[in-house]
């Protein structure tokens, strides 16, 4: 039974991991001819100093693709989507107090969720709607529905920034995909007040999908099991062009369709 559908269209886009700075580099990466490298950190020119020192890791490849996608400063609505966020800092912060160590006052405000977005929105003097979402392995699903539901809305565009790292070596159990460093945005805004071309014109939607049975034979149009993290496996799918996605995540399949 097929539960609903928003479509929007990406004005510009923008992607950073180790080893892919460049759009040559993500579009080799797209065709399997080039992968992610050993862990390092952007630049981040774009922000002051004092501000880029406090961001870490996750954050600053975040705020690196929101800057190269949005370089202008803009009132639009931002959100920051992140399965794993911030909790290299937080497994710390309970090291600590597990070692009866003083918390830093500087490291447990950077902890939360939305720590990434606070720092963007200081270094620009934005004002504007800033929203930090986590949903499990479906969270860039939810965060493009609420994006869509800003245009219908009224808003003009948004920002959509994607970014994780592997968690902690301590919860590396609960991992359900293979974990990478990578962040990308996309800037959106509503299919029918696009001057986009074609190819930048997609649809969401969602369906139940019952995980728990185990068919005798395959199903040619149930997805594959997951080989890389979500965000990724849609980056993919964004890069190389491709016309169709599907994923079944927590009861949900979820078709990404590219308009031909």
């Amino acid at each position: 039974m097929r539960f609903g559908d928003v479509s929007f269209s990406v004005a510009s886009h923008a992607a950073w991991a180790p080893g892919l700075a460049t759009a040559a580099a993500w579009q080799e990466w797209a065709q399997g001819r080039r992968d992610i490298s050993v862990p390092t950190e952007p630049p981040l020119h774009s922000m002051p100093p004092m501000l880029r020192r406090r961001a870490s890791a996750a954050g600053r490849m975040a705020l690196e693709a929101a800057y190269e996608c949005l370089p202008e400063h803009a009132a639009i609505p931002i959100i920051f989507a992140s399965r794993h966020g911030e909790c290299a800092r937080s497994v710390e912060l309970l090291r600590e107090l597990a070692n009866q160590v003083p918390l830093s006052p500087a490291s447990f405000s950077l902890s939360v969720h939305n720590a990434t977005a606070g720092l963007f929105s200081i270094a620009r003097g934005d004002h504007g709607n800033h929203i930090a979402i986590a949903a499990g392995p479906a969270t860039i699903e939810y965060a493009l529905i609420e994006a869509c539901a800003l245009l219908a809305d009224g808003v003009t565009q948004v920002l959509l920034v994607v970014s994780d790292s592997p968690p902690p070596a301590v919860l590396s159990i609960y991992n359900d995909a293979p974990e990478e460093s990578f962040a990308w945005a996309w800037l959106l805004q509503k299919l029918e007040n696009s001057s986009a071309t074609a190819g930048d014109r997609f649809s969401l939607s969602w369906s139940a999908h019952d995980q728990s049975e185990s068919p005798l034979f395959a199903i040619p149009d149930m997805p594959s099991p997951a080989t890389m993290p979500a965000g990724l496996e849609i980056l993919r799918f964004f890069l190389r062009r491709d016309l169709e996605l599907k994923r079944a995540v927590n009861g949900r399949l979820w078709r990404w369709s590219r308009h031909a």
